[in-house]
């Protein structure tokens, strides 16, 4: 008989790629780490690590291992949610990933409905970048993702997560008040007027810098970024001060005004980013995982800024 707890291990060292990463996730020592997993794999029979430089990848034995640990980790999944919603009160922790626009924006009146409607449920928010969020979601860091997704830029599919719409977030070209172009020019025909300006664009490698890249290279120039930060408060300000063209979500806008800046239209194709939020498969129907997604939904539908999407959660 596979011992599950070892099984785990083989499972995080897939997810989080060293044995230290492992250790420390799991407040372990890394020889402890090895030790139990030279105990699978006397158990199983084969090797399951090969060295590869000073890491170890996962043999093709190992591999298949772990796809039947996940299979049996996400039937625990719903056995989980299945004895939440066979009792009386919402308990326990629950712990969130969200990005900075969403923290700001939507976060706050959801932990106040949550806080109203389950007092005994206790929520940890983590604000970080959906690419950390999602494998840290699979390395069960987190128990629900805040993530998004730019115009013709496909979020990574993970087959062990589920996904489900929350609200699209409409993009605006922002430019300085002083000093700015005519205001009758929007859509492709503003973005070429700004190729000799400054911009700020979140750092490079970033699915947002990916698509503000491409959608600048789209209309015949290549943006001159100037300041990198994946702080969008940070580019509305030095919009503000006339230091550079931005393209800001209008939630950055929740809680404050626009004032010295001049947001104008994207093309019609490039205008909105989708926001989800993202479970582990088998964990959408936890009581927890529910009650935090309808709370999200209620604060959207009471947002003006955003446009509440249907509830389409993946297979």
């Amino acid at each position: 008989m596979l011992d599950l707890h070892r099984l785990r291990l083989l499972r995080e060292l897939k997810h989080r790629g060293t044995l230290t990463a492992v250790a420390e996730a799991l407040s372990y020592s890394p020889s402890s780490i090895s030790q139990q997993l030279a105990v699978l794999e006397k158990e199983v029979g084969v090797p399951l690590l090969e060295p590869v430089g000073r890491r170890v990848r996962l043999t093709e034995q190992a591999e298949i291992l772990v796809v039947h640990t996940e299979a049996v980790l996400e039937q625990l999944e719903r056995a989980e949610a299945e004895l939440a919603a066979s009792m009386a009160g919402l308990t326990g922790v629950i712990r969130i990933a969200t990005f900075q626009t969403a923290a700001m924006a939507l976060v706050p009146t959801a932990l106040t409905l949550l806080r109203e409607a389950h007092p005994g449920l206790r929520v940890h928010v983590t604000q970080t970048e959906p690419e950390t969020a999602l494998p840290a979601l699979l390395a069960r860091d987190f128990d629900l993702v805040m993530a998004e997704e730019y115009p013709g830029n496909p979020s990574p599919q993970y087959e062990e997560i589920e996904l489900a719409g929350l609200c699209e977030d409409e993009i605006r070209l922002a430019t300085p008040k002083v000093g700015t172009m005519a205001d009758s020019l929007e859509g492709t025909e503003a973005l070429a007027t700004l190729a000799e300006r400054p911009w700020v664009m979140e750092p490079t490698g970033t699915e947002p810098r990916q698509w503000a890249t491409t959608l600048c290279r789209t209309a015949g120039f290549e943006p001159d970024v100037r300041f990198e930060s994946s702080d969008l408060l940070l580019h509305a300000r030095l919009v503000e001060e006339g230091h550079a063209v931005a393209l800001l979500p209008d939630l950055v806008w929740s809680g404050r005004t626009a004032d010295g800046v001049v947001l104008r239209s994207l093309p019609s194709d490039q205008r909105r980013r989708r926001l989800t939020t993202a479970v582990r498969r088998g964990g959408g129907h936890h009581p927890a995982i529910r009650a935090c997604r309808d709370a999200l939904r209620r604060t959207v539908e009471a947002n003006s800024l955003a446009n509440p999407l249907a509830e389409d959660s993946n297979p």
